[in-house]
């Protein structure tokens, strides 16, 4: 919705997700545009956390099928139910600064896969944006941003796993006493570079995250319940980690057909590695890196119609677990087609 004056007033979407499995909400939210400095928005509902340039990326732009590793897990679901104001200059004040938007929003923390809001701690996201620069050279247009999560868990179960290094090697010991909060921190920061040409452009896109991540003894995800299956709370493992993913994107001779070449890694223990990742230590599947080498075509038929052909490698750091001693077989050949309407 729009005044007269052509400034927006409202935007409101709703979008679901239809599957052999059922219908489910995906974006539900609205948002309000101040128009007296034409300065501030203001969105509530559930919507994508502003946190980095690839979780905003939806599937109908995203080049390659899936989000990286830690996209994935850090950020399951990619939507929470939240608030968030946005400062982003429209008008005559502060014109100079029409480039720059900056996101502030408080979360649930848990997003859309738990049943349900477990406890009382929210998640508080915020990300400063630069928008494309022109006026490079030859159309060159550059972006980046820099975003921070601050975020916990209740902990119900009085046990807080962390890596100690007081011995020779370290391990995974639980705190003692233990904290009420577990701690959720992440700092991130992307830049992408588009490089126009007669016929396409080439582009390099690139993202790197660090921080720390609480989940349980099995998995580096966010619990979607701090409760096992016999209804007894689970205990939390916090663990340092860091992630990152490069694209490489080129145009073969139209704006319709492109190359591309993605390389991400997910480390969810940076403090351990190798054959240092041991059940006797307290270690197991959940402390393990992987590296993801993924490369495809992408056609696009028309502006509604996009194909691509991908193939994903991916390798795992060899540890001591069983199971894990080598690489797994686990590469993924895509074939999709989308519609967008």
């Amino acid at each position: 919705m729009r005044r007269e004056d052509r400034q927006p007033i409202t935007h409101f979407v709703f979008q679901i997700d239809a599957t052999e499995r059922g219908v489910a909400v995906r974006d539900l939210w609205g948002r309000f545009y101040e128009n007296r400095w034409s300065l501030f928005s203001i969105a509530s509902g559930i919507f994508a956390r502003p946190f980095g340039y690839e979780v905003n990326l939806s599937s109908a732009d995203r080049e390659a099928p899936e989000r990286g590793r830690a996209s994935q897990i850090l950020m399951r679901g990619e939507r929470d139910l939240g608030a968030m104001i946005s400062l982003e200059p429209r008008g005559k004040l502060l014109q100079n600064l029409s480039w720059l938007r900056f996101d502030a929003g408080v979360f649930n923390g848990q997003g859309l896969n738990a049943p349900g809001e477990f406890d009382n701690e929210k998640d508080f996201i915020g990300r400063l944006y630069a928008r494309p620069a022109t006026g490079f050279r030859n159309g060159w247009r550059l972006s980046g941003g820099i975003s921070y999560l601050h975020g916990g868990l209740a902990n119900p179960s009085g046990k807080l796993y962390t890596v100690s290094n007081s011995g020779s090697a370290a391990q995974m010991l639980a705190d003692s006493p233990s904290t009420a909060i577990a701690k959720r921190r992440y700092l991130g920061a992307d830049v992408q570079l588009r490089m126009p040409n007669r016929r396409g452009a080439t582009e390099f896109r690139a993202e790197y995250i660090r921080g720390l991540q609480t989940g349980t003894a099995g998995s580096s995800e966010t619990p979607s319940s701090l409760n096992n299956a016999a209804g007894q709370p689970v205990a939390l493992y916090t663990r340092p980690f860091d992630a990152a993913y490069f694209y490489w994107l080129q145009n073969l001779g139209s704006p319709a057909h492109q190359l591309v070449f993605k390389y991400d890694w997910y480390d969810p223990n940076t403090s351990v590695s190798g054959l240092d990742i041991s059940g006797n230590k307290g270690f197991s599947a959940a402390d393990i890196s992987y590296h993801t080498f993924g490369g495809g075509y992408v056609w696009y038929a028309s502006p509604n119609l996009k194909a691509t052909l991908w193939y994903d490698h991916i390798r795992n750091e060899k540890t001591a677990l069983p199971g894990y001693d080598k690489d797994l077989p686990d590469d993924l050949l895509t074939v999709r087609v989308q519609y967008r309407f």
